[in-house]
This record gives C-alpha cells, structure tokens and sequence, in this order.
C-alpha cells in the first residue's frame, strides 16, 4: 500500500523489507531504490552520511529540513534499506547501509559532470556556429 505522496505506508508488510517479494521483476525493485533516492531532501541526507555516522539533532542545521519533515525523509531512507539507525542514549544515529549507495552517488555526480559537460560543449558549437547559418 502506497501513500499519497508515494511511499510505503508504514501498514505495508513490504516497507519493512525493501525485498521480501521475490516475486517482483528486478525492475521494478530497482525502480523503487530510485524513488527513495528522488527527493532532494533524500540526496542531502546522503551526501552528508557519506562520511560516517550522524544524529538527528546534528543533520536538522545541515539538511534545511524541519525536524519532522527530516524525520520523514530520513523514515523513507530506512525502510527502503538505504540507510541504518540506532539509538545511543537519547539520540538517534544515522549511517549509510551499505558503502554501494555512496558509490551509486558517486556514479550520479559524474554522470551529471559528463552531461554538462557535454551540454556546455554543445552550446559553445552552437554559438560559434551563429553566424554561419544566416
């Protein structure tokens, strides 16, 4: 069962294993690691746990998320497995599941570096090339 907003809801026996259907395509699993990296909020959390573990009260400054909208970027994350928690006192801490997800970030930063590139190169060709075609 899915949310308005699109994910898991937390009644969903799925949400607490991103991969207890066995019986789902490979697409259709891998569709869905997507969806819980597509929001910008996601992608911060993930770029600031890329270098180890962090509490909730250290990423609400870092992110630019409300505490409770935080606490729901970061409840997405977890049941899609992408990331872990622990308590430590009164504090709960964050940290990357598996060091695959920051090589995945890596893989979509230099894509995006290629792309622009590649768009920048062709906007330079296009500009040079003004003149020749009036």
């Amino acid at each position: 069962m899915k949310s308005s907003s699109g994910d898991p809801s937390p009644d969903d026996p799925s949400s607490d294993d991103p991969f207890a259907a066995a019986e789902r395509p490979l697409s259709e699993i891998k569709a869905d690691l997507f969806k819980a990296l597509g929001h910008p909020g996601r992608v911060r959390i993930l770029e600031l746990l890329r270098d180890g573990e962090r509490a909730v009260a250290d990423l609400v400054p870092l992110v630019g998320l409300e505490s409770s909208h935080l606490s729901q970027q970061l409840g997405v994350l977890r049941r899609s497995g992408v990331v872990v928690s622990r308590r430590d006192g009164s504090n709960v801490l964050y940290r990357i599941a598996d060091a695959a997800v920051v090589d995945l970030l890596d893989a979509a930063r230099r894509f995006l570096i290629n792309t622009l590139s590649v768009n920048e190169e062709l906007v330079v060709a296009l500009r040079s090339d003004r003149g020749a075609h009036r």
